[in-house]
């Protein structure tokens, strides 16, 4: 049985006549943390936000070739309506925290309030349910009424988390979302992907080595707009076929 999660195959993407990826393919297995690696402008974040087709809103932009979620290419959506979904079943985490200026509780119950139909208490037990996933309820049990901007970055990043995870997506997808958190907020976030990955198909932008090496079981390594290598992440860094991620990995470069 096939346990590809997402198939990407020869894509191209162009922000006008910019060249921002080059016939990029790997598969995404299901269930599993993928990293993306290499050097800014290289594409990482480019064929990330391909997968939820958030680069749509950037009039520009342009995309060549397949990407196909359980084995549907979308796209060859073509209505606002297919492409919303398919957004709901892809949650996203970006680089800096975007917690809404309201309170935690609002914050979590928002996505949900606005897709689906149900009473408030439904809504508050699945609330507390994600952020109990989050790992964060314990610390913030007393604050869900306060605004979510008092929490600290770390609080913040996982809060967003624990909201994208109302909706129940299949897919995640995070763009370097520890770059701007300590480490021990970076290890809760770290602990809490592994789990995640039990239920989730997760993507990682990530130029931090020694996290990819900790979380993903498998790494794409992008230079200039290519992907040059790609497989098990422990192949990867102990015996790296090209002399470029061996260049990088070791700080070479």
């Amino acid at each position: 049985m096939d346990n590809t999660a997402i198939s990407i195959k020869d894509v191209s993407c162009l922000y006008g006549k910019n060249i921002a990826l080059k016939n990029a393919s790997i598969d995404i297995p299901s269930n599993s943390i993928y990293s993306f690696i290499g050097p800014s402008g290289c594409g990482k974040t480019t064929l990330l936000r391909s997968i939820n087709r958030m680069n749509d809103l950037i009039s520009s932009f342009n995309l060549t070739g397949s990407i196909e979620i359980e084995g549907d290419d979308i796209y060859t959506y073509k209505t606002l309506q297919q492409v919303q979904k398919l957004r709901k079943n892809i949650g996203m985490i970006f680089q800096q925290p975007n917690p809404l200026p309201t309170s935690v509780i609002k914050n979590m119950i928002m996505p949900i309030k606005e897709n689906y139909h149900g009473n408030s208490s439904d809504f508050y037990e699945k609330a507390v349910e994600k952020l109990k996933i989050a790992a964060l309820y314990d610390e913030i049990e007393s604050r869900l009424k306060k605004t979510a901007l008092s929490l600290s970055g770390g609080q913040q990043q996982r809060l967003c988390i624990a909201r994208a995870l109302m909706l129940e997506p299949k897919i995640m997808l995070f763009d370097e979302p520890c770059s701007a958190l300590d480490p021990i907020a970076t290890f809760k976030i770290e602990e809490m992907l592994k789990e995640l990955k039990k239920d989730h198909t997760i993507i990682i932008v990530t130029h931090n080595m020694a996290q990819a090496q900790r979380i993903s079981d498998y790494t794409a390594f992008f230079y200039q707009g290519e992907i040059i290598e790609s497989g098990k992440t422990f192949d990867l860094f102990n015996e790296p076929k090209s002399e470029l991620l061996y260049k990088y990995i070791t700080g070479k470069f």
